[in-house]
Formats: structure tokens, sequence, C-alpha cells
């Protein structure tokens, strides 16, 4: 019981220092100096940051209690489950800027391709983090996507 709530705090705290250093953290990912100045003044990345993480413990959640089956507990049913909250924080957090930028009358839509592209690794090491944070109190699926 310890080991495991140990887990949830360092998750917790991974997570959190994500949101705190966003902007750093993606910049040093991919920089493109105009969209990056853009980025930053409409305070995109910290937006682009909650998305990410909301969406990562969201689907890990989802995955190891909601959907919690014994039929759904395989590694490739969590690999779904990762496919789905990738493409689905990608499919956000390019929408969102984009209807910004464009309503600015900015055109970073190659740029922005290319940063939720990042994203993409961004989320999936989220998901990662929060799946081995929260899945050890998850009935069915806790051995999902390693076991113990």
């Amino acid at each position: 019981m310890k080991k495991n709530l140990i887990l949830l705090i360092a998750g917790l705290v991974i997570t959190l220092v994500f949101l705190i250093f966003s902007t750093k953290i993606f910049e040093s990912l991919y920089y493109e100096r105009e969209f990056s100045n853009e980025m930053y003044n409409q305070n995109l990345y910290f937006v682009v940051a909650i998305v990410t993480a909301i969406i990562a413990w969201a689907s890990a959640g989802i995955f190891y209690y909601a959907i919690n089956s014994v039929s759904f507990s395989r590694w490739y049913h969590w690999l779904i489950v990762l496919g789905v909250a990738v493409v689905l924080s990608a499919v956000i957090n390019y929408i969102y800027p984009n209807n910004i930028f464009t309503s600015d009358g900015f055109d970073f839509s190659a740029q922005l391709f290319s940063f939720c592209i990042v994203n993409l690794a961004v989320e999936a090491v989220l998901f990662i983090v929060a799946s081995f944070s929260m899945r050890w109190w998850s009935s069915n699926c806790r051995h999902t996507p390693i076991p113990e």
C-alpha cells in the first residue's frame, strides 16, 4: 500500500512539474521563433499543457476504473486507450490554438502540425506516468500493461 501511494504522489508531482515548466519543455522540444513567440504571448503553452495532462489522467482513469474489465485488460487494449488519448490530445491541441491564431490573422498551420507531433510524445509519456500512478487500485486491470 505504501509503494502504491508513493507512485501516485510521484505521478502527480511529475505532472505538476510538467505544468509549471510547460513553456520551457515545449520550447526545448520544438522552437520556431514567430510561432513560439505567439504561443507564449497568447499563453497557449499552458493551455496545451493543461489539456494534455487532463486527457492523460482522464483516459488512464477511464481505462483502470470505468472500463476495468477482465476481457479488456490486455496490453494491446491499454495501447488502444493510449492511441485514443494521443489522437484526442493532438486534435484538441491543434484546433484550439489554430482558431486563436486564425482570429488574430496568423497562419501557423504547418508549425502547429509539427508542434502537435511533438505533443504526441508528451501525451504518451504523461499517459504512461498516469497509468503507473493509478493502476494499482484497479481490480481487474492492475497488471496492465506490464505485470507486477
